[in-house]
């Protein structure tokens, strides 16, 4: 019998996640990017000190920027960055052009989603095309998840 392949990538590792944005937006569509670091926020990056959770994308003057985004400082950097600053993101100008339409259409925004090392170690982000969610589609949605866990008990213990 042969042996089976490991599935898992050794280089992938996702750094930070925003798990709130799928709470709180409509994702209509995901697109991945690169973005541009510094020596310093890339080894903090590796000791996962960072956060997306109150961060956006924009389109500004023909370029994708991650705003508000935070990666802690590397305490053994001789020359360090700064924590909050804006970060240009990598896409083609093709994938540009779209996301500046998708924004321009009303309620559509740019969200990070996860922001991760991808299988050759380099940094990536996933930001998502998506629409805001209003008061009653958050309650749908949190009915729908809690009917999901209470099915799911009923069958586990059958009552």
């Amino acid at each position: 019998m042969a042996k089976q392949k490991q599935k898992t990538d050794p280089n992938y590792k996702v750094i930070a996640e925003n798990r709130r944005a799928r709470f709180d937006y409509a994702i209509e569509d995901d697109i991945e990017c690169g973005i541009v670091l510094q020596g310093s926020e890339v080894k903090s990056l590796r000791g996962g000190g960072s956060n997306i959770a109150e961060s956006y994308a924009a389109v500004e003057e023909g370029e994708l920027w991650l705003v508000n985004s935070y990666i802690a400082p590397y305490d053994r950097a001789m020359f360090s960055h700064e924590e909050r600053r804006r970060r240009k993101l990598l896409v083609s100008r093709k994938e540009l052009a779209n996301l500046w339409n998708a924004t321009q259409r009303k309620g559509m925004t740019l969200v990070p989603l996860v922001i991760y090392f991808n299988h050759k170690g380099r940094v990536k982000l996933k930001i998502g095309i998506a629409k805001g969610k209003k008061i009653h589609d958050k309650r749908a949605t949190e009915a729908k998840r809690d009917w999901g866990r209470q099915k799911q008990r009923l069958l586990r213990h059958g009552d």
